[in-house]
């Protein structure tokens, strides 16, 4: 039987999804599919990159590309109906920088769909963007954690954080359901942990205040520095900053765990898209690294993104009392 074409794909995808595709070896980052850079350079002048069909043309010389760098766990129908979704916000982009985002979310297993990565536009160049249910994917995909938590804290839930406490005691989080949005108020923390596999231990819990998120904001997302210097507010630090707030929280956590390398690549292809950095080329293939040199690369790498203090919007470090139960309800305030 022929094989469909990826144009042919992508439109199937919007009506039913394809069977997922076996992993083949994928070809290495560097080369971008074969495309020289003269290729490239063409293709961005083309008109091709103005209508989602256009588009769809040009990307379909590529579509063995594709094949190859979907893990077979991910369905190629939801990967392929997200990118049909997607494609009219990009085509101002050029068609090689779209190509690279594509083919960087393809090769991380991540679907564009909004929740575990987005194809974002800034200026004419499309950048993958992960997002933090995105990286509690690659970490469950490690087979080293079995549970990943992340949320966030708002002012009138009931937490109790106790760092002397032996786990999970040492922190508790009841979310104020009942009440409404305006009663619950605003989030004043973020925080992350997971249970390692075997039930063997839990991880640090790592807990954001919004002042440290702002710091790190402020400090490392060149996307955010750019859309300020230009009199944007189009960020996602401007758009989602409380998805942006967890996702950081998820960060520093991997600090404190034991980290696969395409994790590691993860955070590294997220870096090189916020600062306008090729991503293609921090996308896993066969011939990465080794696990241990990849977790001392990404831990100096990201270093500098640790707030010298982590500033909690008020003091829970009391140990409690045997038979007793505290609750802090409603009272939290951020500094």
């Amino acid at each position: 039987m022929p094989t469909s074409t990826l144009k042919d794909r992508v439109r199937a995808a919007t009506s039913a999804a394809g069977d997922p595709q076996k992993r083949a070896a994928v070809p290495p980052a560097e080369t971008v599919g074969g495309g020289t850079p003269d290729e490239l350079q063409v293709a961005e002048r083309a008109e091709g990159g103005e209508t989602t069909d256009a588009v769809l043309a040009w990307l379909e010389r590529y579509g063995d590309h594709f094949t190859k760098a979907l893990p077979s766990h991910v369905d190629s129908g939801a990967f392929f109906a997200a990118v049909r979704a997607a494609l009219p916000g990009l085509a101002p982009c050029t068609p090689a920088s779209l190509l690279q985002a594509l083919l960087a979310c393809a090769r991380f297993g991540l679907v564009p769909d909004g929740r575990h990565a987005v194809i974002r536009r800034e200026g004419s160049l499309a950048v993958f963007v992960p997002m933090y249910q995105g990286y509690v994917d690659l970490m469950y995909r490690s087979g080293r954690v079995a549970s990943v938590h992340v949320g966030l804290i708002h002012a009138g839930d009931e937490w109790e954080y106790t760092p002397t406490a032996p786990a999970p005691l040492d922190f508790t989080h009841r979310p104020a359901l009942e009440l409404t949005r305006e009663q619950r108020g605003k989030p004043i923390l973020a925080y992350a942990f997971c249970w390692m596999t075997g039930g063997a231990a839990r991880s640090q819990v790592v807990l954001l205040s919004r002042e440290d998120a702002e710091e790190i904001r402020d400090e490392y997302s060149e996307a955010y520095q750019r859309a300020l210097a230009e009199g944007r507010a189009d960020s996602f630090w401007h758009t989602d900053f409380n998805a942006m707030w967890c996702k950081s929280a998820l960060r520093r956590l991997h600090k404190v765990v034991p980290m696969s390398a395409e994790l590691v690549q993860l955070g590294k292809a997220d870096d090189a898209g916020d600062s306008g950095r090729a991503q293609v080329l921090h996308a896993p293939d066969e011939d990465r690294q080794a696990l241990a040199d990849a977790v001392a690369a990404h831990r100096a790498a990201e270093g500098s993104q640790e707030p010298v203090r982590a500033t909690l919007p008020r003091k829970r470090t009391q140990p409690k009392r045997a038979g007793s139960r505290r609750s802090r309800k409603g009272r939290g305030r951020r500094r």
